[in-house]
């Protein structure tokens, strides 16, 4: 009570007001001083003004800087590059205009179209709710709302804060009218999102998928955790399935951590060397880090002394390398975790099955479609249901606790940093230099406030990422779903409900404080003060919306990207690494832009009854961002991990949400404006039940479609389904492709730049030969035998040069771009994944000998364990053909025809011939083996005379190789012919091919 007495004291003095009586009539009201007459068109004008010099600007600056404005069209595939454009100011737009949906998943996959759907949606709903309801609106508001007195702002002459009984009935009608546009607009939508899956599900890509025709299996009991195990339980639910070949999880235990401290050592010495190798002619004194807390031997090393950065992260790579391979050689002593998958040769057949078995737990597993390899959270896999369940509360928990703590640093921002003049109310100091320097603080009062939300926009979604992987989510697009979910609500509660409800719940409190006997009639007038509050502050959601283009515009300026990139570049020491994935496409952020969409468009949805001019306003929002966000996917972003359109049903439900609290809105209305007896609030308490109804129908009709490629039994019904070519090798590498990445990722090697390579030599004290013997240590000879010596390793692309310092890999000034490393998982993991470079791991090519490969990216170094690799694809670049290898491939070892190269298993050291290489030092000395690297091919048949053969084969198992008749369709077995023809023979070398003429 002494606070109370407070407050009413505060508010009942009748001399010049205290900073805290300021701050209580801040919080009473706290846009009183924020709008004008011109506002909303002083919002409409820099929008639109600035929104158009930034699209001139891009489209002078384009031209000349492809790598930040087209980045996909340098990268990109033939078959996923986006159409071509000219040198022309204005040539973006014309691509734009042609570009149908149908090509923009080819070009950018189906996340990108849904995503421009989406938008499209939200556009062409907003054009057709502002045509219906300023028509009808915005007259029945300004001619009843009539200014009497001469002091009513025109913006609040179109509200319905005058407006009452009878003519009410129009927002009555006009919300029916939005709610039955929405669900059309929703419901055709529906059926279009069902025929682009149609047409992903067709798609060459997914039809070879691997994923596709694979189910996966999770919470498997204990004793069904083998192969047999898995097929057994799909076989006591489905006896007349096919058989599937199957693979049980492996335990991994603490080989992903592992890697993870190999990989951050790596980077670690790439900085380390970036910055003291940044001057060659002019070293630095000598960097010096902490022991990693991580290390083992860390009790070992004195407390808080530093050592020499290089030799001692040198000696920690090396060490987690051995761990590392130590560990992948003993992966299969250890025990199986409880999922696994199991593959099919038939798409339709593997689909119905996960579609019958949906709602159902055989042996308490759960079976659904499997995700792209890509797309697996692998440490969350082996939860089980119980702690993912808490995991999950307590994630729920945190959330919450974050959404009510936001509260108070909102309702802050929304007083002061909108306004700074609210600030000098409470802050005399403040004031005086807000007087003094009034044209600085207006500079920083139009940065501050979109500095900071933008700012917190930023990073909320990295937080409610990290707290979905820890919620358990066992999917990247199912994690990203719930992202947007989550952002959703937060925006909801924090920005909208309480931003709006704020100061009607202030008011009542400090009305409660100055009359505490009339407390009941206070409250009991809430909903007025709450609807009054509502009218004064939609005109401000007007200016909001307005502002966002300018947003959108910088979107398409990639400002940020240039700035960052410039800052890198001139201020910084950049690694090689880093800077090639500067010029990598960035990754679009689906969950933010979707949350922002669905935020926008809740708020024109709520505040269309109340203030009519909120629709156009998001209506021009969507029509500009339509065109820039179509250009950023297709040109400059990519999806990091395609779900092929799942989006659609979050998208879709939270719109449904929107337009039911828009419904509420209007319950308040006509419950407070309406007629004495009600009648226009019981006649709009259908609105919000018809919505229920149509997303139930929606569910039902729509929603197994769009999941599975078949809902129908194959085995049951083969009438109904085309026979198909049964191929052995369609699931080969399963338990590669769906095992642990650490299994078989390769390890990257430390960058250094080519400019420092010769004094990389002289400054790195540790052993600069490359041991024949792995976990041989110093002691042995150069070459592994105490009397044999070996000369300098000799470089590969420039024969009797002396190959770079082993351990490293030197990268030219000329190579810093990603387009020669896009194929190298390392690089694509982060950026597509490989699916537009041509590189994705998911797919399978039956008859190639691509599909018979169960590597996933040639090692960025020879001798770390992996599986047999072939050869990289090609990737833009000089050369004699227009194209070039990725200077970082291995050619790896072809095969003439008749040879077929062995599968290699996951889980088995590499081949050898009896000697290991080091893990670390694992270059190739080139003049002690490979010397025949670059020779020719294996003859694939005995040549015989001139006559015979007039023109010579092309060798090589690129050209012949690639099925019983290679790929050029010529034969892979000639007629030896005469024994005197024999090239084993002596002779064969010395003779004439023609035949003797006499």
């Amino acid at each position: 009570m002494d606070s109370w007495n407070h407050i009413r004291h505060l508010m009942t003095r009748d001399d010049a007001l205290t900073p805290a009586q300021e701050l209580l009539e801040l919080l009473q009201n706290p846009f009183k001083q924020t709008l004008t007459d011109g506002a909303i068109w002083s919002a409409l004008g820099t929008s639109v003004g600035f929104t158009a010099f930034i699209a001139i600007a891009f489209s002078f600056v384009r031209p000349y800087n492809s790598v930040v404005y087209a980045p996909k069209l340098k990268h990109a595939d033939e078959e996923h590059a986006p159409p071509p454009i000219g040198k022309g100011y204005l040539a973006w737009v014309l691509p734009l205009w042609r570009t149908t949906e149908k090509d923009v998943i080819a070009h950018a996959g189906m996340d990108a179209a849904l995503f421009l759907r989406f938008t499209r949606m939200c556009r062409n709903i907003f054009l057709t709710l502002g045509v219906v309801g300023c028509s009808i609106l915005l007259p029945v508001y300004y001619s009843l709302n009539g200014d009497k007195t001469g002091n009513l702002q025109w913006f609040m002459r179109l509200t319905p804060s005058n407006v009452s009984d009878q003519p009410i009935w129009a927002l009555v009608v006009t919300a029916y009218a939005f709610n039955i546009i929405i669900i059309g607009y929703l419901w055709w939508n529906y059926r279009q999102v069902l025929q682009l899956r149609r047409i992903y599900f067709e798609s060459k890509e997914y039809q070879q998928s691997l994923s596709a025709r694979t189910l996966m299996l999770n919470d498997l009991p204990k004793k069904h955790t083998t192969d047999e195990g898995i097929a057994r339980i799909i076989d006591d639910v489905v006896p007349e399935a096919s058989f599937a070949k199957t693979t049980t999880a492996r335990n991994v235990r603490d080989l992903p951590n592992l890697i993870q401290q190999h990989d951050h050592t790596v980077r670690k010495l790439e900085k380390v060397l970036a910055k003291y190798l940044k001057d060659p002619q002019h070293l630095p004194e000598r960097p010096k880090c902490l022991p990693s807390k991580k290390d083992p031997s860390f009790s070992t090393y004195p407390p808080k002394t530093k050592v020499d950065a290089i030799e001692y992260l040198t000696q920690r790579i090396k060490e987690l390398e051995i761990d590392v391979k130590s560990a992948r050689a003993s992966i299969d002593k250890r025990s199986t975790l409880s999922y696994g998958f199991a593959s099919y040769d038939d798409i339709s057949e593997a689909h119905s099955i996960a579609y019958a078995l949906r709602k159902k737990k055989p042996k308490g597993a759960t079976i659904v479609l499997a995700p792209r390899p890509n797309d697996i959270i692998w440490e969350n896999m082996p939860l089980t249901p119980a702690n993912r369940s808490w995991k999950r509360i307590w994630i729920n928990f945190w959330i919450l606790v974050l959404t009510l703590i936001w509260i108070a640093p909102s309702a802050m921002i929304a007083i002061f940093l909108v306004n700074l003049s609210n600030l000098g109310l409470v802050w005399p100091a403040f004031q005086t230099q807000l007087s003094g320097n009034t044209g600085f603080w207006s500079i920083v009062q139009g940065v501050a406030s979109p500095a900071i939300l933008s700012l917190v926009y930023i990073v909320l979604p990295i937080i409610f990422r990290r707290l979905s992987i820890r919620a358990g989510d066992r999917t990247k697009t199912g994690r990203e779903r719930h992202v947007v979910a989550k952002l959703y609500a937060f925006f909801v509660f924090n920005n909208l409900v309480v931003f709006c409800l704020f100061s009607t719940i202030w008011n009542t409190a400090s009305s409660i404080a100055k009359t505490p006997n009339d407390a009941w009639t206070t409250v009991s007038n809430t909903g007025v003060a709450l609807f009054v509050s509502l009218c004064q502050i939609s005109s401000f959601w007007v200016t909001w919306l307005l502002q966002r283009n300018l947003g959108a515009a910088i979107d398409l300026a990639q400002l940020w990207t240039l700035i960052y990139s410039f800052f890198m570049r001139k201020f910084s020491s950049p690694t090689p690494r880093e800077m090639i994935e500067l010029t990598a496409p960035p990754a679009f952020d689906y969950a933010s832009y979707y949350n922002y969409f669905l935020f926008y468009s809740t708020v024109a949805l709520c505040f269309a009854g109340l203030q009519p001019l909120v629709l156009p306003a998001a209506a021009l929002y969507f029509s500009i961002d339509v065109w820039l966000k179509k250009y950023l996917l297709l040109y400059i972003f990519v999806t990091k991990t395609e779900s092929g359109g799942m989006f659609w049903r979050v998208l879709f439900n939270r719109f449904i949400f929107g337009t039911i609290l828009s419904n509420l809105v209007v319950f308040l209305t006509t419950w407070v404006h309406g007629d004495g007896v009600h009648t226009m609030f019981y006649a709009s308490t259908p609105l919000p039940i018809i919505m229920i109804m149509f997303k139930i129908y929606c569910s039902k009709t729509f929603d197994a479609k769009i999941r599975f490629y078949s809902t129908r039994n194959v085995q049951k019904h083969r009438e109904g389904v085309l026979p198909s070519r049964k191929d052995p090798l369609r699931s080969a590498g399963l338990a590669h492709r769906f095992g642990h990445p650490a299994l078989y990722k390769p390890l990257i090697t430390p960058m250094v730049h080519a400019k420092a390579q010769n004094i990389l030599a002289s400054i790195y004290k540790g052993r600069l030969s490359d041991g024949r013997e792995a976990y041989s240590g110093d002691t042995m000879s150069t070459s592994g035998y105490s009397d044999a010596y070996v000369m300098n390793s000799m470089s590969s692309g420039k024969p009797g040069k002396v190959a770079g310092l082993p351990g490293f890999e030197i990268v030219p000034e000329s190579k810093l771009d990603f387009e020669y490393y896009k194929t190298r998982s390392e690089f694509a993991a982060e950026h597509g994944g490989g699916d537009i470079f041509g590189r994705s791991n998911d797919v399978m090519r039956p008859g190639t000998p691509g599909s018979m490969w169960t590597g996933s990216d040639p090692p960025s170094r020879t001798g770390s364990p992996t599986i047999p690799t072939i050869p990289r694809m090609q990737s833009p670049g000089p050369g004699p053909g227009g194209r070039s290898y990725s200077p970082s491939s291995d050619a790896g070892m072809t095969y003439p025809g008749g040879y077929v190269q062995a599968l290699g298993s996951p889980y088995a050291p590499e081949a050898g011939t009896g000697r290991s290489r080091s893990p670390f030092y694992a270059h190739g000395n080139d003049s002690g083996s490979n010397l025949v690297g670059n020779a020719a091919a294996m003859p694939m048949a005995t040549p015989g005379t001139r006559e015979q053969s007039p023109m010579r084969a092309p060798g090589g198992a690129g050209m012949l190789g690639g099925g019983p008749r290679g790929y050029g369709g010529l034969p892979q077995e000639e007629d030896l012919g005469a024994p005197e023809h024999d090239p084993m023979q002596y002779n064969y070398f010395r003779e004439a091919r023609h035949s003797r003429r006499y």
